[in-house]
């Protein structure tokens, strides 16, 4: 049960179903709830794209959600989205899966573009909201951990972004993101927030280089799970303005309490990683039965290494996975199974920083 509003959880595998029923039984959110309550879930739909794509939220993810709900007997349940300018909602919820998963639970999907929205003041500071996303008693975020060509990254802050109309779309953009984000999580406060980090995507918010790092990330307080987000996949919260200033906002703090990891990362065969600018990165990698989680960890670190600029790191040797256990190794190591390398980032997983900052420290070493 979570005993610390800034606890973190995280689930590992391959089966999102089993992820997700492990992640919620051992959080268990809605003890002791009154079961009439209206839940509103807000996946990313942001595009009509699948969720392969590394762009949307997984509608296995979304169902696993709707299946513990209904195990506990909750029953008034809808599936809200309104996707960016430009994309019909209607039709990310047909491609995404979201259409035939209403229908197979009986859950109502909500078109918020449909609906009225109000004006809501905050701390000076005034946006129009979707009235349907207020009036919900339990609200619970299921967004996408990925890169965003603005503001670096997207998860739980930034999904809230969907329950505005295309006009505070607009606006936030013309204030810079930053500031409306924060302030938009000040006046949304989500219950819950499932984090979809099975394969999202490496540069872009649109898709198109998913990495996979199959796990799924439970948590309730938006900045402890944004900042634990940025830093897996190798970027420093702090750098992101919104969560920095979400914080100050009092929405929530940038470290977590605890972090408690549910089973264990599963080897992918046939390539954990997939897309064009990933195999660029792997060029140099050595793969012996690399687990998903490990491997995706290394692209992120390695993507935002050459992002910055340090494009020497791309030609080091490095090794990865459970076929370098007792292996000794002239090179760097990544993960616990490659512990016995000259060099080696511990972890299992890693983070995606704690691999950014071992690398930098080679590339400087060598200089």
């Amino acid at each position: 049960m979570l005993s610390n509003r800034s606890d973190i959880y995280i689930a590992y595998g391959d089966t999102p179903s089993q992820m997700v029923k492990t992640l919620l039984e051992k959080m268990d959110p809605l003890a002791n709830s009154d079961r009439s309550l209206r839940i509103g879930i807000k996946p990313n739909l942001v595009v009509a794209k699948p969720a392969d794509s590394g762009a949307t939220t997984s509608p296995e993810v979304v169902e696993a959600i709707i299946g513990y709900l209904h195990s506990r007997g909750f029953r008034d349940i809808c599936v809200m989205e309104s996707s960016w300018v430009g994309e019909d909602t209607d039709r990310a919820f047909d491609v995404c899966g979201y259409t035939s998963l209403a229908k197979r639970t009986g859950v109502e999907l909500v078109n918020l573009r449909e609906t009225p929205a109000e004006m809501v003041k905050t701390k000076g500071f005034s946006l129009r909201v979707f009235s349907r996303v207020l009036e919900v008693d339990y609200l619970i975020n299921v967004p996408v951990l990925k890169a965003h060509c603005q503001t670096r990254i997207t998860c739980a802050l930034k999904n809230l972004k969907g329950c505005i109309p295309d006009s505070e779309k607009r606006r936030f953009h013309r204030l810079g993101l930053h500031e409306p984000i924060a302030r938009l999580n000040t006046v949304i406060k989500a219950n819950l927030i499932i984090v979809d980090a099975l394969c999202g995507d490496l540069t872009f918010e649109e898709g198109g280089n998913p990495v996979r790092m199959d796990r799924i990330i439970g948590g309730v307080d938006p900045v402890a799970v944004d900042s634990y987000c940025a830093r897996l996949i190798g970027i420093d919260p702090l750098s992101v303005d919104y969560i920095r200033l979400a914080e100050q906002l009092g929405v929530g703090r940038s470290e977590p309490a605890s972090v408690i990891e549910l089973g264990v990362p599963t080897v992918r065969h046939g390539g954990a990683v997939v897309g064009s600018i990933v195999a660029g990165l792997l060029r140099r990698v050595h793969q012996r039965q690399a687990c998903s989680a490990c491997l995706g960890s290394l692209v992120h670190a390695l993507y935002r290494l050459k992002e910055s600029g340090n494009r020497g790191v791309l030609n080091l040797d490095i090794h990865i996975g459970q076929g370098y256990r007792g292996v000794r190794i002239d090179g760097l190591g990544v993960g616990d199974c490659a512990r016995l390398a000259a060099q080696n980032v511990p972890g299992c997983p890693p983070r995606a920083e704690d691999i950014v900052r071992k690398l930098q420290e080679l590339k400087d070493v060598n200089a």
